[in-house]
């Protein structure tokens, strides 16, 4: 395949991968500022944080207010990660491999696009977020059903799979990041009421809500969460469910060319490490040092894919 062709499958489904997380967040940050408006402005900077677009946003507004926040990260056209911007940069990149899709992928795509891009023409009220949130999740869970549903399990899925679960990781790990460490940094918050809402947030952000009481019926623990958002190899958008999967596409694109490369080499010890760790060695070693040393990770292996497979040039 055409490293021009594989590094617009991988974009594509980044872009649609960032488009849900983006509304995943703003879903919680929306309901929680709704809980606590007294909080409210501290829970929307996590938002913009969250999505690591914090920069960009002080360089246009001045403070965390709902309406700002959510057009920024909705439909602002100079925000890279907008939901507006990287719909677009999907269609885009669809429109360039074609050829490489079923018919059934394309037109979910395109009516993705087309369907968000009437959404967002005007801007979106408090009132009207949370059923424009559920369309942007719903619209990107269609494209991926026609992927699963109608293509072969060739070079064109693995790329379109890689490009998936590196944005999911990516996320998740902001996630919990920005959640913990920057709103909760010291331990005397840990068990208070402030913890609890924060960890609530978090399994709403990654839609584990449901799956974390199913296994842990009872009341929330800080450590649980992490070590099910982290560890646990059934949740779809666990650290380590993400990377078990990025390793097997490596492994089938490997298989396919008869060639193991550089990313090939990087993924394996990631998982290695996550598969090897516990949550109270995690802890100890310090739940901000462990996902920020995996979050450069990850960005390391994404670039190392481009370059292996010569997404430019």
């Amino acid at each position: 395949m055409l490293g021009k062709t594989a590094g617009g499958l991988f974009w594509m489904f980044r872009f649609l991968e960032r488009s849900e997380n983006t509304a995943r967040m703003l879903d919680a940050g929306f309901h929680i500022a709704l809980t606590r408006s007294t909080a409210a402005e501290n829970e929307w900077s996590s938002v913009v944080a969250a999505t690591g677009v914090t920069d960009a946003y002080r360089a246009k507004y001045d403070q965390f207010t709902a309406s700002n926040v959510i057009d920024f990260l909705l439909r602002d056209k100079s925000n890279s990660s907008s939901v507006w911007s990287v719909i677009e940069g999907a269609r885009n990149n669809a429109r360039m491999v074609r050829t490489a899709l079923t018919r059934e992928v394309w037109e979910a795509t395109n009516e993705c696009w087309i369907t968000l891009k009437d959404l967002l023409a005007q801007p979106v009220s408090q009132r009207d977020l949370p059923e424009v949130l559920a369309t942007i999740r719903q619209q990107s869970a269609l494209v991926r059903g026609a992927l699963h549903g109608t293509m072969l399990r060739n070079d064109i899925f693995n790329f379109a799979r890689l490009g998936t679960f590196l944005e999911r990781a990516d996320n998740t790990a902001r996630i919990l990041d920005v959640k913990y460490y920057v709103l909760l940094p010291s331990a005397s918050f840990i068990g208070s009421s402030l913890d609890n809402v924060q960890w609530e947030s978090i399994l709403r952000s990654v839609s584990a809500q449901r799956a974390f009481r199913w296994l842990n019926p009872g009341e929330i623990n800080p450590i649980s969460i992490a070590e099910f958002i982290i560890l646990d190899r059934r949740l779809p958008r666990s650290l380590t469910f993400c990377y078990a999967k990025i390793v097997d596409n490596l492994g089938y694109l490997a298989d396919d060319y008869g060639l193991r490369l550089q990313s090939h080499e990087m993924a394996t010890p990631i998982l290695d490490r996550l598969k090897s760790s516990t949550i109270n060695s995690i802890v100890d070693e310090g739940l901000h040092e462990f996902i920020t040393a995996f979050i450069q990770d990850n960005m390391a292996l994404g670039s190392q894919i481009e370059q292996d497979y010569r997404f430019i040039g």
